[in-house]
């Protein structure tokens, strides 16, 4: 079974910086992808940033030039780097990681960490 576990996640003022980091641990037969998402308030939860398995990356429009998404493979550890937030970044994240199996697809999700940007 596979785990997510989140850290980083906190309080910070406008324009300032977070980092984000999951660990994932367990079997996993072959990782297609780590992601984060987020939900808001009242909102559905939405893709922040992925990165696969080649090193291809993929950002929400919202994020692009302040967010940087990372991947220690070595590690089975994804990293979101977060600069110039605004308090539209108010949201629990959730770590993502999308396996593949004989075919078959599974996502695992983490806990979730909350960040909260102060105007």
């Amino acid at each position: 079974q596979v785990q997510l576990v989140e850290s980083g996640g906190g309080l910070v003022q406008a324009g300032g910086s977070l980092r984000l980091s999951c660990a994932a641990s367990g079997f996993v037969f072959s990782i297609v992808a780590m992601g984060w998402y987020r939900q808001a308030p009242g909102k559905q939860r939405e893709l922040v940033a992925t990165t696969t398995t080649d090193g291809s990356t993929n950002y929400a429009d919202a994020v692009k030039g302040r967010f940087t998404i990372s991947r220690d493979k070595a590690k089975n550890t994804v990293y979101l780097q977060m600069n110039s937030l605004t308090p539209e970044d108010t949201a629990v994240y959730y770590c993502n990681l999308r396996e593949r199996n004989r075919g078959r697809y599974s996502d695992y999700w983490g806990q979730g960490t909350q960040v909260t940007v102060a105007s």
